[in-house]
């Protein structure tokens, strides 16, 4: 995977341009996303009810596509490196795990698998994925898990018990949130995790602007995030190992502050 491009603004008009020439394969592509852009915000102005009819587009088309994953391989890669990076960094059979965006299951099956049964929670504000990833949990035999998924209309949590989750972990969440819905959830997600518990989620990195690309992908600067999370009251740390992963969205750690690193 080349290298991130850590300055660009992708939405600017000289970046879009330089983009065009250089790809002229993929200007068809971006047109129809575009053009279902526009019309998506116009039914739905709302962040959440726009990006969950975008999935039911996409779900339509290829849970896997939907979810990021370009082909199934790929789809199976990306999973097994979100899990192998939480194995190593304290995911343990009888922790209890939140995840937020499963998606399709991508990793999810894996975190069912090793996690002790009933011990695995999945949310998602799209219900078409959710159907998706039943599947996946029939392809992967894994009914006897007792895994639970669950739609969402925001990320409020307030369904969910206090200090339960000992891990939650949102991968290619954020990166397709405005700063409101992911203050949303730094607002909540520290009432949910247990002592010692962390939260790990994804983002698209900048060390430019920050900007979005249609409504569909935001570019954020490491320290908007981390003082997000410390402004409810949370300790975040950028997680340096995931950049040598090949995987183009960056990682940070969340910790109660009182709790100290967990690792």
């Amino acid at each position: 995977m080349p290298a991130k491009n850590l300055s660009a603004n992708r939405s600017a008009l000289g970046h879009r341009v330089s983009y065009a020439l250089r790809h002229p394969q993929r200007v068809p592509r971006h047109l129809v996303r575009a053009t279902r852009d526009a019309w998506l915000r116009y039914r739905y102005p709302d962040h959440v009810a726009y990006y969950r009819a975008v999935m039911r587009s996409d779900t339509r088309t290829s849970p896997e596509a939907a979810v990021g994953s370009r082909s199934h391989e790929r789809w199976l890669a990306l999973g097994a490196m979100q899990f192998d990076y939480l194995l190593g960094h304290g995911l343990r059979p009888e922790h209890r795990m939140l995840e937020i965006g499963c998606g399709n299951l991508r990793a999810g099956w894996r975190f069912i698998s090793h996690l002790e049964p009933g011990h695995y929670y999945g949310i998602d504000i799209s219900p078409d994925i959710l159907a998706a990833a039943q599947d996946t949990l029939v392809r992967q035999n894994l009914q006897g898990r007792l895994p639970t998924l669950t739609p969402v209309r925001d990320l409020t949590l307030r369904f969910l018990p206090d200090a339960h989750f000992d891990v939650v972990h949102a991968h290619s969440v954020f990166s397709h949130s405005p700063l409101p819905v992911i203050e949303e959830c730094l607002a909540h997600v520290g009432r949910v995790m247990a002592p010692g518990g962390w939260f790990d989620f994804t983002f698209d990195r900048t060390e430019g602007v920050e900007h979005q690309v249609l409504r569909e992908d935001f570019y954020y600067r490491t320290e908007t995030l981390i003082a997000l999370a410390e402004k409810h009251g949370l300790a975040a740390r950028f997680m340096a190992d995931w950049e040598e992963l090949p995987h183009g969205q960056s990682k940070i750690r969340v910790t109660h502050r009182e709790g100290g690193r967990t690792s």
